[in-house]
Formats: structure tokens, sequence, C-alpha cells
């Protein structure tokens, strides 16, 4: 046996992350996902109802490694959202207009009809 004592972990350090008072959040309802071998490129996007354009809201860069975690975390709080609040329901139709701008079916199909344009 070794008299050597076991090495222990150095604590990690704590970051402090600065949100500044001039950031202002945006909704964004599309994600645009382009990547090289060094970096995964994400545009976020808003396309509204009845608009011919859309406009990218945000662009962030990362690295494949971050973005795995972000995939990896995101996952995680999806997962503990759907415990809390129910499943999220994904739409079915097969266009991206239809996925975005209409309402998810119901059981009742009286309320349906109520929800079409």
């Amino acid at each position: 046996m070794s008299n050597q004592k076991p090495q222990s972990l150095p604590k990690p350090k704590r970051v402090t992350i600065e949100i500044p008072k001039e950031l202002s959040a945006v909704y964004a309802n599309v994600a645009f996902i382009s990547h090289t071998p060094a970096e995964m490129v994400i545009d976020f996007a808003q396309v509204l109802p009845r608009m011919p354009k859309g406009a990218v809201m945000a662009r962030v860069i990362m690295s494949p490694v971050h973005a795995k975690m972000l995939h990896r975390a995101l996952g995680k709080n999806i997962e503990k959202y759907e415990e809390l609040f129910g499943e999220i329901r994904t739409p079915t139709h097969s266009t991206l207009a239809d996925q975005l701008f209409r309402f998810p079916q119901s059981d009742n199909p009286s309320e349906d009809d109520n929800q079409k344009e």
C-alpha cells in the first residue's frame, strides 16, 4: 500500500456573467443552422403570418463542443418543462408555413373549425 494521500480535485472557479442593461430580448420562431469543421452557426429568425419576408434577429456562433453541450442542456430543460406542464406537441403539417402559423390539432373537431383563418 502506498502512503500517498489522494489528491483532491481543484474546486471549480465561479464565473460571474453580467447581462448588459441595454441588451434586449428577441423573439425567434425559426432557426437556420449551418456549420464548418470548426464552428456551428445558428441564425435565429422571426417570420410573421401574412408577411412575405422574415428577418434574422440574432446570430450565435459556437464551437461544436459547446453546441453539443447546449443540445444536451436544452434537452434536459425540455424534459423538466414537460414534467411540469405536459408534453410539448409539435406540428405535423407538411409545409414550413403550416408548421409556423397553424394552431395544433385538437381532439374536438368543432374547436379546429373556429381556429382556422
